[in-house]
């Protein structure tokens, strides 16, 4: 269980300190799912990554932020707008080319002075991870976290209590603690940055370890939640830990012979009709019709005007709004986009795969299929384990998919 932070953080001087979050990024990694919005808006427990963000460093009486934006930079602006309904103050500017989060944070020179908070748009931290950075009263500082896939991220090593050395993505193993993004920095790193990018070097890695002579970075270790999303079966697990803190609703109508055990959030105007079982964590959004006779296991999210027909089970997945998944199908570990329709005995179960993402291999030790926003199934089609579906894709009936789809493919 987390520990509730402590109320009205103020940090140097009694000065209430600004945050910058850089959300330009498309997140190519996690496409499809990002074809027609950022990687910082993609619901997880029916909220956006970039909710989570905010919502934290509101709870530490942050509420001054800077976001960066770039790539569908209209779909956050138009959902955060001033940040006023979020409890903060939001500004924007903008990336114009996504050339890495170093020079994304150089984007926001002139609108933060002093001390001030850097986060990554794409992460999950929770209120406790920003009040132990903050309780440090010491910057700069990074959050790091010990990681058993170091070489995806900035690696630091770490001598008497500060931080000696930083290397990029590296091959061999140096250490399996990470800088996660998460920062307390002064204004002074956009010097560095500067320089950084004069000389190629656009990653805020790059700068943070040009500063190491001059000016150590203390670690900061956390008993909060931070988790990363870089591939799309990352996201599954971003969900399920979201669902574990969701706040629980029950709203709409459940009929008679429903079974529902643990906590399941159910919206407005939504449907559960006779003999459908649901066990939680399971957060189902507004409009949506689920059964009879459906089945839905633990860590699943399910959008807005979803339509899951009977003798279905859902399992660990996501389906975002505007789904519709017909009688007899079966779906375990799945991440299904905006829109995405399967007509009856749609079959896309999770286990063990290798999954390809652009020209790399990954062992993935249970993963269902990732489907593209609009995709339509036909009746009786196999999606394997692993199986990344493009956006805007025709699948026709009885089809078996065992390898990736660009977007808008046609399966006859």
């Amino acid at each position: 269980m987390l520990k509730s932070p402590q109320p009205g953080h103020l940090m140097f001087g009694g000065i209430l300190m600004k945050a910058v979050i850089l959300a330009a990024g498309e997140g190519k990694r996690l496409r499809p799912l990002t074809v027609s919005e950022p990687k910082v808006m993609i619901p997880v427990a029916n909220r956006p990554i970039l909710e989570y963000i905010v919502d934290a460093l509101v709870k530490n009486n942050i509420s001054e932020i800077v976001m960066v934006v770039g790539y569908r930079k209209e779909r956050i602006m138009s959902h955060f707008e001033d940040g006023k309904k979020y409890g903060a103050n939001i500004e924007y500017v903008f990336q114009d080319k996504q050339l890495g989060n170093g020079h994304a944070l150089y984007c926001a020179k002139g609108r933060v002075s002093g001390s001030f908070l850097v986060l990554a748009g794409d992460n999950i931290v929770d209120a406790q991870a920003v009040a132990d950075l903050l309780s440090s009263s010491v910057c700069p500082s990074a959050l790091v976290v010990e990681s058993e896939n170091p070489s995806k991220y900035g690696v630091v090593t770490i001598e008497k209590g500060t931080i000696r050395g930083v290397v990029e993505k590296p091959q061999d193993i140096v250490s399996n603690i990470i800088l996660t993004g998460f920062c307390c920095l002064k204004d002074s790193i956009f010097n560095v940055i500067e320089r950084c990018i004069n000389s190629g070097e656009y990653g805020l890695s790059h700068a943070l370890k040009s500063t190491l002579n001059n000016q150590p970075i203390a670690p900061v270790f956390s008993d909060g939640l931070w988790i990363d999303a870089v591939y799309p079966w990352d996201l599954l697990e971003l969900n399920a830990a979201a669902l574990e803190n969701a706040n629980v609703k029950t709203a709409g109508k459940i009929e008679k012979n429903v079974t529902i055990t643990g906590p399941v959030s159910i919206g407005e105007e939504t449907v559960i009709r006779a003999g459908t079982t649901i066990y939680g964590p399971v957060m189902i959004g507004e409009g949506c019709d689920i059964g009879p006779n459906v089945t839905v296991f633990p860590s699943t999210s399910i959008g807005d005007n979803v339509t899951i027909e009977p003798y279905t089970m859902v399992k660990n997945s996501i389906l975002m709004s505007n789904t519709s998944i017909a009688a007899h199908s079966y779906l375990s570990h799945c991440v299904f986009g905006y829109g995405v329709k399967g007509k009856s005995h749609l079959m896309g179960a999770g286990a063990e795969a290798y999954v390809n993402v652009g020209d790399e291999f990954f062992k993935v030790p249970h993963m269902g299929s990732i489907v593209g926003e609009d995709t339509e199934f036909g009746t009786g089609v196999i999606v394997e384990p692993g199986t990344i579906v493009g956006a805007g894709c025709k699948v026709s009936s009885g089809a078996k998919i065992t390898r990736n789809l660009p977007n808008r493919s046609l399966v006859t």
